[in-house]
């Protein structure tokens, strides 16, 4: 029986004996693979294609193309029923991250509120039927401010003699047309206290970074399932436990646990899972799924708020919607690749086998076939170290890139809680408007699934930012509250939502696969640290109600113009080395392109291998 492995010579090229190091160059031919159920060309594959790149990079790497594995795999298909169902399963988890993520704003609402007046709002004073005193008698105790409002957070002093003199207030007296009971109402986290509800939401942030490094490394040692299956565990404990809080300390740790497992450790876990069971083609419309399935959580934050008047009944109910995981213990399956690479191999063709019968391909899967050990079913290439997250640094064009790709992950998670959190503010029925900032990202989503290959990544990415930023800034500057405001601001969500789905994808197309992983979990922890920021960076209104909005409309304009400068990655081979990701679109920038100068080093990389399907009476 022929050897399917490749037949390689290496040619030595020079040798420094003082040194220690030989460089060689490899060259391979790879002959017609016949499998069960297809057939490879004899045109070499693609790592293999790249060996003589690789063989005298300057750069540590790891690269392992496991043939039996993607022949084990593709037996599934891009997406059958098998990838629906699980799919499904895993969109729950961006569901409940979503709908966690933002719990505060309604379960820590901030009513419109102003100081307690003894003389008009005690019970002696409300005792003849009086409800609400008329505003000239409140103007009478409460000084008004720029906009000929009632002040907040100052009244008169009632002791001083010219009574022009104002005081902070001791206590207050809230507005309950839309919220009953709040955290905020209880702790009363007005005026000089509102920093304390800002650190409330920070903290649940920093719970998601944490989450975010720690459960990310924890599932690639001890695997997804366990990982997603205990941290919806968690969630729904953590979701309940904090409802019943009675001081502020508490209540800060069980967010940070929270923000743990609520939305990092079932989202993250479950967004790989559908990376890894998919097919390439679908790899697309399902991540961007996963944002809108994160969308749909903000709705139920919503349309929960304006059933449930009670704010411990509220996050409650928050927290039992961790109930939709737990029966993922038993109805979900482990990654067939995870466990494959962890030697696990006869779980993972029992999973095929079960996916490729429900899927109904008429297909039978031998399984002795990729039980049997085969040393040669992959070409590994393999040097002392791997790379890690420091090799993004060493080197010019890939340092450019990833400090490019790092201010885009944070310009878009900053801008994107920055217009979320600010649902509250606006003036009108809150639930409706936080609703509408949930639904209003759909539209986005739809239009990026079809347009996103063909227009590329670059543009869209940086035109979403740029128009984005600028719908903050405007709405700062027309009327708070109006309509034409909150409009503009909607506006904004909506292009902020969509170029913050084109940045997964656009980050795994630019980084080499030797440093994917590190790359994406940088970009996310910028993200992380952008959304703890944001919530502070809210409380600068206290000085001019523009300042946030500002400050995100700029960040996101300055990151979205320096998008221009990244390379475009449609249509493109993605880079596997540290050399490839080096020469990867040296010299293509939007600017460039434009000018006709388009010319990159992507003719480096050698063409995709060509995969030539068996016909069922094929041997």
């Amino acid at each position: 029986m022929s050897s399917n492995r490749p037949e390689c010579e290496n040619l030595l090229l020079n040798s420094d004996a003082s040194a220690g190091t030989i460089n060689t160059s490899t060259r391979c031919r790879v002959p017609t693979v016949t499998t069960r159920y297809g057939v490879r060309s004899e045109s070499p594959s693609e790592d293999v294609r790249n060996a003589r790149y690789r063989s005298t990079s300057p750069y540590p790497f790891t690269m392992a193309v496991d043939q039996k594995l993607e022949e084990l795999m593709g037996l599934l298909g891009d997406f059958g029923r098998y990838q629906a169902f699980q799919f499904v399963l895993h969109l729950l988890a961006a569901v409940t991250a979503g709908l966690h993520m933002l719990s505060l704003v309604t379960v820590a609402a901030v009513p419109e509120h102003r100081c307690f007046i003894e003389a008009l709002d005690s019970a002696s004073a409300t005792s003849n039927g009086t409800i609400l005193p008329s505003f000239s008698q409140l103007a009478s105790y409460i000084p008004l401010n720029a906009d000929g409002e009632l002040e907040s957070c100052l009244m008169y002093d009632p002791l001083a003699a010219d009574n022009g003199t104002t005081v902070s207030c001791s206590s207050y007296v809230y507005n309950n047309t839309y919220y009953q009971s709040s955290r905020t109402i209880e702790w009363n986290l007005v005026c000089d206290k509102r920093w304390m509800g800002a650190l409330g939401q920070t903290i649940y942030m920093l719970g998601v970074f944490t989450g975010a490094v720690w459960l990310g490394g924890l599932a690639d040692k001890i695997g997804r399932k366990k990982v997603f299956c205990w941290s919806a565990l968690m969630q729904l404990i953590l979701g309940v436990a904090v409802a019943f809080t009675p001081e502020f300390i508490s209540f800060l740790v069980l967010r940070y646990l929270y923000g743990i497992f609520g939305s990092a450790g079932s989202y993250i876990t479950g967004f790989v899972l559908t990376m890894e069971l998919v097919g390439p083609s679908k790899r697309t419309p399902c991540g961007i799924s996963f944002q809108g399935a994160f969308a749909g959580g903000i709705m139920l934050v919503a349309a929960w708020g304006a059933l449930i008047p009670s704010r411990m009944i509220l996050q409650v109910v928050y927290g039992l919607h961790g109930l939709l995981l737990v029966a993922h213990w038993w109805i979900m399956d482990e990654s067939p690749r995870w466990l494959w690479m962890q030697g696990r191999k006869r779980e993972a063709v029992n999973i095929v086998d079960r996916a490729v019968r429900m899927n109904g391909r008429g297909m039978n899967v031998d399984k002795e076939y990729y039980l049997v050990e085969d040393k040669t079913a992959y070409t590994e290439e393999a040097s002392a170290t791997s790379a890690g997250l420091a090799d993004l640094f060493k080197t010019p064009n890939l340092r450019k890139m990833t400090l490019n790709v790092c201010l885009c992950w944070f310009a878009n998670s900053i801008t994107y809680y920055g217009l979320s959190l600010s649902a509250g503010k606006l003036s009108g029925n809150p639930f409706l408007i936080l609703f509408l900032m949930g639904l209003v990202e759909f539209p986005s989503y739809i239009s990026i699934s079809y347009l996103l290959d063909k227009l590329g990544r670059r543009s869209i990415t940086s035109s979403l930012m740029i128009v984005g930023g600028i719908c903050c800034i405007v709405a700062a500057y027309l009327t708070r509250g109006s309509t034409e405001s909150t409009s503009i601001v909607m506006f904004g969500k909506l292009f902020i939502a969509g170029s913050f789905a084109v940045i997964y994808n656009y980050s795994a197309e630019l980084f080499p696969t030797v440093v994917r992983n590190s790359a994406m979990g940088l970009g996310s922890m910028c993200a992380r640290l952008a959304g703890a920021m944001t919530p502070m960076i809210t409380l600068l209104d206290s000085f001019d109600p523009k300042i946030p909005a500002v400050i995100f409309g700029v960040i996101s304009l300055i990151s979205g113009t320096w998008v221009l400068f990244l390379p475009e990655t449609m249509g493109k081979p993605m880079p596997q080395s540290l050399m490839d990701g080096e020469n990867f679109g040296r010299g293509d920038t939007a600017f460039s392109s434009c000018m006709g100068r388009n010319k990159t080093h992507t003719e480096d990389f050698p063409p995709p291998q060509q995969m030539v399907p068996l016909r069922k009476n094929s041997r």
